[in-house]
């Protein structure tokens, strides 16, 4: 796979780039956020293949590392792993607004970086080979919930109409829940189902992608937190 790596500091995107070639990844080094756009173009790497995933460090000295994940989502569909030394849930969530598919905290383990390049690569393909929506702008097989519409094939989700961007794991979650609403998922199972691990680590993730997904479809109340337990989705009445 081939992989773009964002990263100012030449110490540590050497030793990383050391690190990923041994895990079979083909690297390629952007030192600050105008290097990185250009090189997402098809034109700068004439014969290549797309990269796989994009990892993003947020600290990049031309620009703000948030504008530059907005600026590739415009330009390319590559999953993008933001790498920050921003804890907080809020900024957090800001990245998954912006179109960040992932995010891992600075000081990281390389265990765990590795686990969530696969994960967020695993169904890139399957998310963009998608077939049009039907006359009605939805698909047949389309979950309505209220005002919220997803689509399973075509991976849309509409709220009162309006189309809602959402990144390819919070549309996992978000269809897990509405393919069964009402109904109790472990936090366990969710890890499971739509990070296809059982890593504990992954726990703080779930939280925060569920808190983006509120803010995204305006109905915090629409997934809710049952504690001990898990989440589950709420149905129009209850």
């Amino acid at each position: 796979m081939r992989l773009l790596l964002v990263e100012d500091d030449n110490h540590v995107a050497a030793a990383l780039s050391a690190v990923l070639a041994r895990h079979g990844f083909d690297v390629v080094h952007a030192r600050n956020g105008e290097e990185a756009l250009r090189a997402v173009l098809p034109a700068t790497h004439p014969g290549k293949p797309p990269f796989g995933v994009v990892l993003l460090d947020l600290g990049l000295p031309d620009q703000d590392g948030y504008q530059v994940c907005g600026k590739l989502r415009k330009l390319t569909s590559t999953p993008v792993i933001m790498v920050t030394a921003r804890a907080d849930v809020r900024s957090r969530i800001h990245g998954l607004n912006l179109g960040a598919d992932d995010y891992v905290v600075k000081p990281y383990d390389t265990g765990e970086l590795l686990a969530r390049i696969h994960a967020v690569a695993r169904r890139t393909s399957a998310g963009d080979e998608l077939p049009a929506p039907g006359p009605g702008g939805t698909t047949d097989d389309a979950l309505r919930l209220g005002g919220v519409t997803v689509e399973l094939p075509t991976r849309r989700v509409r709220v009162d109409g309006e189309t809602v961007q959402l990144t390819r794991k919070e549309f996992d979650l978000l269809a897990l829940l509405a393919q069964r609403p009402g109904v109790v998922f472990r936090r366990e199972q969710i890890i499971s189902e739509v990070w296809h691990t059982s890593w504990e680590g992954t726990g703080r993730t779930l939280e925060v992608h569920v808190a983006s997904l509120r803010s995204k479809l305006r109905m915090p109340a629409l997934i809710e937190t049952v504690r001990g337990v898990g989440y589950r989705l709420v149905t129009p009445g209850d």
